[in-house]
């Protein structure tokens, strides 16, 4: 929806207006439909606004309301709701923004009012009766918030790239940029690469007291089992599912502007597109747009498939198909827009996905993320599932219904297992693959880490929990918010929903993996919605790259060599066009993104 940004002074000292705007200036890309300061006392808040819902000036921010100002980014999808049980409590509103519901909860419930929301967000309040700063982040860390502390003040904003305006100084912070390197994990804390600068944790708050310029970090939300579904027999488990997901995607459809979805071909995303399409063109005068980026190889090619949804629920088709040098002309800028190294070339397709909404004006655009966490939709789940198992028959049952339902055979099941049961395997792999990496920084080799998802990953919920909580939803959000935002679209994210996430969690293993299915209570509520070639898929690719994407390795190696912030750690004779492809595009990510940020070790 935004970019926001702020400045609290210590001490009795006015923000300096000049800076505010620099920080402001830094996310434009967020929020081209306008900008808006508010600065009272020691408190400056700025903001970019990207206009979706109550596109009048009556919706600009920040925003006033019974004294309290907000500045805001995200959507409270119930926004309605909240507001009708406002009115009833005396309330009244001038705009049709959720933003003013906001507020207006805030009075009314005081930081309680998180619990009101179903939505993504990132807010701060300035209540000056209080003499505070609210700032609260959502449950799942769908919109990012961060901050840092200088000598003279607290800093925050939507991207990394507002606070480094006013650093002097910008180190990495090497514990992460080495959990990168070896084990491909960042977003697993709450520190970014950058030293100093941290990301508020999803479902936590911040509450900064004006008097003594002192803040606390505390946690609203926490994912739980709910025991009471387990009970559920399968058929009433899946229909309160198929419920609570049409439910979210309904509530995301809610705009001012013109809403669109991804599309794979995969199951997640052909359902939210044709449950979409069918609500969005009752409504709308033109069809549900739905966009598919194409790969130029055929094994890994999932057009096919999103065509069969596009006939099925009558969508406005837009394909984007990059080719390899489409994607070399586009790295940079996605590490520039990214602001952090990663570990992949799906980021940069879901790059050509967003500027092809862009051309195609959608300025929401809905999204599968989040399913396959929600759902057990990575083969991982598998090797877990088969460990926890107590006995040699139900192992035996297991393993087979495994390699017969899903794209796995009988050796590469067992060598998920190996990997995911065995702490010094996983750790030898990684090591021998990250050789070239000076001796004396090998004691950052995080194997607290390691043992920590290697202990996960022998039982379903708890790999379940740290994967949706840690290691995983926080980086695919990130690179979804930056590629999104860079074209100045909002993207949302209907299996993130809470009501639909914490159902999910909570359900039986054989509810969401059946007999080797994945998805399972997910594809029984597609089965009169979709073709039954996607509902009963086995193989999914997802945003898959070319095999041959980075075609001019002699390029990327000369970056690499060249580069004063790898020789600090690497040794670069033991980088050559033989080296994988994976530690390749993460020494070149480095490269670069240390260059455009001007990082130092």
């Amino acid at each position: 929806m935004c970019g926001i940004s702020g400045m609290i002074m210590k001490g009795n000292i006015s923000p300096d207006m000049a800076r505010l705007r620099q920080m402001n200036d830094a996310a434009k890309h967020r929020g081209p439909d306008g900008e808006g300061f508010y600065c009272e006392g020691k408190v400056g808040f700025g903001h970019r606004r990207l206009s979706i819902i109550d596109l009048s000036e009556l919706g600009a921010q920040p925003m006033t309301y019974a004294g309290n100002t907000i500045t805001y980014n995200g959507e409270i999808y119930n926004y309605i709701e909240i507001k009708e049980t406002l009115k009833t409590r005396g309330y009244s509103f001038r705009s049709e923004s959720d933003t003013e519901v906001i507020l207006a909860a805030y009075s009314e419930w005081g930081m309680e009012c998180v619990h009101q929301f179903n939505g993504m967000w990132a807010f701060a309040i300035h209540d000056p009766k209080k003499n505070l700063v609210f700032m609260s982040r959502d449950r799942f860390g769908v919109k990012p918030f961060h901050y840092g502390v200088t000598e003279n003040c607290f800093l925050f904003s939507s991207e990394i790239r507002q606070i480094l305006t006013q650093l002097n100084e910008r180190k990495v912070d090497r514990q992460i940029l080495f959990d990168f390197l070896f084990l491909g994990h960042h977003h697993h804390t709450n520190h970014t690469f950058f030293q100093g600068i941290t990301s508020l944790g999803p479902g936590h708050n911040i509450i900064l007291d004006l008097k003594n310029d002192s803040f606390t970090v505390s946690q609203w939300y926490s994912l739980a089992m709910n025991t009471d579904v387990r009970s559920l027999a399968f058929d009433d488990a899946q229909k309160l599912f198929e419920e609570k997901l049409n439910k979210a995607i309904h509530l995301r459809l809610r705009a001012d502007v013109k809403v669109g979805t991804c599309l794979s071909g995969g199951l997640d995303s052909s359902y939210i597109a044709t449950v979409a399409a069918k609500e969005y063109n009752a409504k709308a005068k033109e069809k549900f747009t739905a966009i598919t980026a194409k790969s130029v190889e055929k094994e890994s090619d999932e057009s096919a498939f999103a065509e069969m949804v596009v006939k099925n629920a009558g969508l406005n088709w837009k394909v984007t198909c990059p080719q390899k040098e489409d994607m070399q002309a586009v790295m940079d800028d996605v590490i520039e827009a990214q602001e952090e190294p990663f570990g992949g070339p799906s980021v940069i397709m879901q790059y050509f996905v967003m500027r092809q909404a862009k051309d195609a004006d959608c300025t929401v655009l809905l999204d599968g993320q989040a399913g396959d966490e929600a759902l057990l939709g990575y083969d991982r789940y598998y090797a877990a599932y088969f460990l926890q198992q107590k006995s040699v028959l139900n192992k035996v049952k297991s393993y087979f219904n495994i390699i017969k339902n899903s794209k796995l055979n009988f050796a590469s099941l067992f060598l998920y297992i190996l990997y995911f049961n065995n702490v010094k395997v996983r750790a030898v792999r990684q090591l021998r693959r990250n050789n070239f990496i000076k001796k004396e920084f090998k004691s950052y080799f995080n194997i607290k880490l390691l043992e920590e998802i290697s202990s996960a990953s022998r039982n379903i919920s708890a790999l379940q929990f740290l994967e949706i909580t840690k290691v995983q939803l926080q980086k695919l959000f990130k690179y979804e918010d930056r590629n999104s935002m860079r074209f100045s679209i909002e993207a949302r994210v209907p299996f993130a929903d809470y009501n639909v996430m914490e159902l999910a969690y909570s359900l039986p293993f054989e509810y969401k993996a059946h007999n080797g299915w994945s998805k399972y209570i997910l594809r029984k509520s597609a089965v009169n919605k979709l073709p039954e070639e996607i509902v009963w898929r086995r193989v999914k690719f997802g945003f898959r790259a070319p095999k041959n994407w980075m075609v001019n390795k002699a390029s990327l190696l000369r970056v690499i060599k060249e580069s004063e912030f790898l020789n600090s750690f690497i040794n670069k004779n033991k980088i050559s066009e033989g080296t994988d492809d994976i530690s390749l595009w993460k020494l070149y990510n480095l490269a670069v993104w240390s260059e455009k940020f001007k990082v130092t070790f």
